[in-house]
């Protein structure tokens, strides 16, 4: 199933080239009561992630963000904090806005992260922030060193 993501993400990436699509985004930096991240590994993708995905035609990015959370890490409860920030991305010829939040997990709902979809998620996991996983996708390390210096982001993905 995975070489099928990986096919279907490559010929993606042949439309886009041609057709320059503007697509809109939205992950999440999930934290539990403990202060630890929740990351995903994609069977498409390289590295380690926060949760999210596309934003479909019609739908808002709160409802964006809830439906990628259930689907991904199967978390249905959470509360938005903050916007991390907004960033583009020209990536894979895509013209990408992608919308970073940070969500808190009530206390004692922490067993709930779980892989929802494994045909998309290889693997799901908790970890502190001073102790997360290799390979890290770049952009998802940028992004917390920015919640850890207390920034807003913007601009380059």
């Amino acid at each position: 199933m995975a070489l099928a993501h990986r096919m279907v993400g490559k010929a993606a990436r042949v439309w886009w080239f041609f057709t320059r699509s503007r697509t809109l985004g939205v992950r999440a930096m999930v934290l539990d009561s403990q202060g630890r991240v929740a990351l995903v590994r994609h069977t498409f993708a390289a590295g380690w992630a926060f949760p999210g995905g596309g934003v479909k035609k019609g739908e808002r990015f709160d409802e964006a963000l809830a439906r990628e959370l259930h689907e991904e890490v199967a978390i249905a409860d959470f509360a938005i904090e903050r916007v991390l920030g907004v960033y583009h991305s020209r990536r894979e010829y895509k013209d990408d806005h992608v919308v970073i939040f940070v969500v808190r997990l009530p206390a004692g709902t922490e067993a709930a992260l779980a892989k929802a979809d494994a045909m998309e998620i290889a693997e799901v996991g908790w970890f502190d922030l001073d102790a997360l996983p290799e390979p890290l996708s770049p952009a998802t390390g940028r992004r917390i060193a920015e919640y850890r210096e207390g920034l807003t982001g913007t601009g380059i993905w």
